[in-house]
């Protein structure tokens, strides 16, 4: 299968030496996107205080996870590896797959077999191979190292320093853009964006700013380890969630969760499935139910979030829904957990 070569790295430029030429320049440029920044006037009024979004499931991939995954592909490449070999429940593996054909690198993901078939199309359609092993995010990874040789590259889905660099870059763009906010509410699963938006806030001075870390019934990892003082494992995941699959969140996220303000709030799935349905009639953007965990503290935020006067929402998207998925899973989810 052929592989595109990359456009994101190249710009026309009109030499000004040269009015009447055209010149093609190699330019610096990361594989993700400055997202926009909104001031939510339908949250707003649901919070009962102002609510912006950072809208990062506009992102090219789908989700905030080509901030890390560019910058660790480009970091590689530029060390010489020649193939890039992922696990992913989905979104982590499309921005390694939407990477590899920017940067015209094969890949690899290995998918666990909770791994939607759209998600699976999604991945194959950027020009990646599909691998399917395992019950669950990890029996899926274990296959994936052991497929590595010296020209490989192993993309984390969550757990790597240059993943948290990246996904730090979000926060550096809500700053730069002026807005003032006293908390940021995001989704948790293997804990790569908490870490990414902890680094983020660190280094813009805004460490003090609380993290409120929602996560669904059947897939809280990080809840469970703060209740036990220590990092658990999950038995299994159970939640329709399975962006947010990892049953053990990682050790940098549990030991920011201990060093820094950070709030732990458990939804149920029917509620995140709402939320998802309720943005999308509010913004016309259809999310996961992995991000609608998000968007349900958000829309209750008089009762998740007293004190924050201004919150920040990390919109963080998700490529493997669809209207009528959701609509689906509103209909036969229980009222009740």
């Amino acid at each position: 299968m052929s592989v595109d070569k990359p456009v994101s790295i190249a710009s026309i430029v009109l030499d000004p030496l040269c009015p009447s030429s055209l010149k093609r320049r190699k330019v610096s440029m990361p594989l993700h996107i400055n997202t926009p920044l909104l001031e939510s006037r339908a949250l707003s009024l649901a919070a009962e205080r102002p609510v912006l979004l950072k809208m990062d499931a506009l992102q090219p991939a789908g989700s905030f996870k080509i901030r890390g995954v560019g910058a660790a592909c480009e970091h590689h490449v530029a060390r010489g590896k020649r193939r890039f070999i992922s696990s992913s429940g989905g979104n982590a593996g499309l921005a390694v797959a939407y990477a590899g054909r920017k940067l015209s690198v094969p890949v690899t993901v290995y998918v666990p077999e909770t791994t939607t078939e759209q998600a699976k199309a999604l991945i194959r359609l950027e020009g990646a191979e599909v691998v399917v092993h395992g019950a669950s995010w990890q029996e899926a990874n274990e296959l994936a190292l052991q497929a590595m040789g010296e020209d490989a590259a192993f993309i984390h889905p969550f757990d790597d320093p240059l993943l948290w660099q990246g996904h730090a870059t979000v926060i550096d763009e809500v700053v730069q853009a002026g807005a003032v906010f006293d908390a940021v509410i995001l989704s948790v699963g293997g804990g790569g964006l908490l870490c990414g938006v902890a680094e983020g806030l660190a280094r813009n001075g805004l460490g003090d700013v609380p993290i409120i870390a929602v996560e669904t019934h059947g897939a809280a990892s990080l809840s469970a380890a703060l209740d036990a003082g220590e990092l658990v494992q999950l038995p299994a995941i159970t939640s329709i969630a399975t962006s947010l699959g990892a049953r053990k969140v990682s050790d940098h996220a549990f030991r920011i969760s201990q060093n820094r303000p950070v709030e732990s709030v458990v939804v149920d799935d029917r509620a995140a499935v709402g939320a998802s349905l309720r943005f999308a009639d509010d913004h016309r953007v259809v999310v996961e139910p992995a991000c609608g965990a998000a968007l349900t503290v958000a829309y209750s935020a008089p009762i998740y979030g007293p004190g924050y006067e201004r919150l920040l929402v990390i919109v963080c998207g998700g490529a493997t829904t669809s209207i009528d998925k959701l609509k689906d899973l509103a209909a036969t989810l229980p009222h009740h957990r």
